[in-house]
């Protein structure tokens, strides 16, 4: 789905992206956008920022309450400010405009064979069984082990590891992580958040000062480290 305000830019977009051999479904709002993000059957969205009646980030907010597809921004906004808020509310991958329609397809394949990367390795261990470095966890078991030996979570510090797991390569709010593990909206509580995260580590890190599996992202929140 592509979703860009600018119609000379989404149909270069768009003939471009159908020459490569995708479908492309235009929304030229935020509104629209939604409408047909709820219809299903999208791999990828192609996102701007600045949109008519709900903006990128509103749409973006979202679609990561429903589905992990993969989401690239593209936007005007080059600082570093404007990338981290876009990553950190759960974009896979972020281009600057203008654009090479080269390194866009590239960036767009580069997405959707990470994406289907991923699920067929779920699919591998029976879909309820992610590894990741020494760490286990069997989600319909609600089972976590490290090195075969297992370790005994909370039920909240099991949502949160699990949100980690499920999705290594997004970087999650504090907002995030709440609306997700508690179900309710986020008010700005960080000491919540900040003595699971401290707990869970305590149990799953081999020295939770330098943690190696949730790393924290300064002035945006946390992601899974990489193995």
């Amino acid at each position: 789905m592509l979703v860009e305000d600018d119609i000379e830019i989404s149909e270069m977009v768009k003939t471009h992206m159908m020459k490569e051999g995708f479908k492309v479904i235009q929304a030229y709002d935020g509104e629209s956008a939604l409408q047909s993000f709820s219809k299903g059957a999208i791999d990828l969205i192609l996102l701007d920022l600045m949109l008519p009646k709900a903006n990128g980030m509103d749409f973006l907010q979202v679609v990561r309450k429903q589905s992990t597809i993969p989401v690239l921004i593209m936007s005007a906004k080059d600082s570093e400010a404007d990338k981290a808020i876009g990553l950190g509310l759960g974009a896979d991958d972020y281009i600057t405009k203008p654009f090479s329609m080269v390194e866009l397809t590239a960036r767009v394949k580069a997405a959707i064979r990470r994406a289907t990367n991923y699920s067929k390795s779920v699919e591998k261990d029976v879909k309820t069984i992610i590894h990741i470095g020494q760490l286990t966890i069997d989600l319909e078991n609600y089972l976590v082990t490290k090195e075969n030996k297992e370790i005994k979570l909370t039920s909240k510090e099991f949502q949160i590891l699990k949100m980690f797991m499920c999705s290594p390569n997004r970087v999650f709010t504090k907002a995030q992580i709440y609306q997700f593990v508690w179900h309710e909206d986020y008010y700005g509580d960080e000491n919540v958040i900040n003595v699971h995260m401290r707990r869970l580590r305590e149990k799953i890190e081999e020295d939770p000062s330098h943690p190696k599996y949730i790393k924290t992202i300064w002035g945006i929140g946390y992601k899974l480290g990489e193995f």
